[in-house]
């Protein structure tokens, strides 16, 4: 009976299961996320050579023309060092893991989860997921605000396979797109698409794509052939944030 229910576990059958209980479902990227582990044993003792939290997102990638959802790896983290869980024990183990400032935020179709994995050799690794709303940074966010007081709104924000020539560390990058609705630019752009390349607590990388609107014939054939997009890139810090909104007015004119 022992050596059938070793079989049936190694199948992830009366095996040890894993559920994370998080402290809240909402997180500032740069936040730490504290939390417990649950460990129930299954039919027979089995040891547990590691657990390992995963922050995942998802993320749009392009092949044969064709657009598919994929996730990727944000941050991976062991919690323990190996244990064993007899049959039917519990184990509760605590955890704290650090989201990175560059957490993708839940926007649109953006989704953040933590996924829990437990190691267990020759067997099915037990697995838990449980979904977070990330929110931006507070320089983040005023960069944002800064540019939606320039009279853009926001339409859209999604996580998208990073060219290699961004040189981003994930396969993906998070774009906003912003187009106007008043003000100076109005007329004049057809949208700006910003990218934090890098981020720390007290800075930011920035990447703008400026699409300019077409006029006349000149500009049709400067947009037919996608000419009309120039691409700045931004450094601000935190004493940058005062007079950003002037900062990047003035980046974006010189470009039209």
């Amino acid at each position: 009976m022992s050596f059938f229910n070793k079989v049936l576990a190694s199948f992830g059958i009366g095996g040890a299961k894993v559920d994370t209980k998080l402290e809240k479902s909402e997180y500032t990227a740069g936040e730490v996320i504290n939390g417990k582990i649950e460990v129930t044993g299954g039919n027979i003792e089995q040891r547990i050579d590691s657990i390992y939290l995963t922050l995942y997102t998802t993320y749009i990638r392009e092949a044969d023309d064709k657009k598919y959802t994929d996730y990727a790896a944000v941050k991976k983290q062991k919690i323990n060092d190996p244990f064993t869980i007899g049959a039917n024990e519990t184990k509760s183990i605590p955890f704290s893991i650090e989201l990175p400032e560059d957490t993708p935020i839940t926007y649109g179709n953006t989704r953040v989860w933590v996924g829990t994995g437990l190691d267990i050799k020759n067997a099915v690794d037990p697995e838990d997921k449980d979904y977070i709303d990330i929110r931006p940074t507070k320089l983040v966010s005023h960069v944002l605000e800064q540019v939606e007081q320039l009279g853009f709104r926001l339409r859209k924000v999604e996580c998208e396979q990073a060219s290699l020539k961004i040189g981003s560390r994930y396969p993906f990058v998070q774009e906003f797109e912003f187009v106007p609705m008043r003000g100076l630019f109005r007329g004049r752009l057809d949208e700006l698409e910003i990218i934090f390349l890098s981020q720390t607590e007290h800075s930011a990388e920035l990447l703008m794509e400026i699409d300019r609107k077409a006029r006349g014939f000149r500009g049709f054939l400067s947009e037919a052939f996608e000419m009309d997009e120039s691409h700045i890139r931004l450094t601000i810090t935190d004493s940058d944030l005062a007079n950003f909104q002037e900062k990047l007015r003035g980046a974006i004119s010189r470009h039209l």
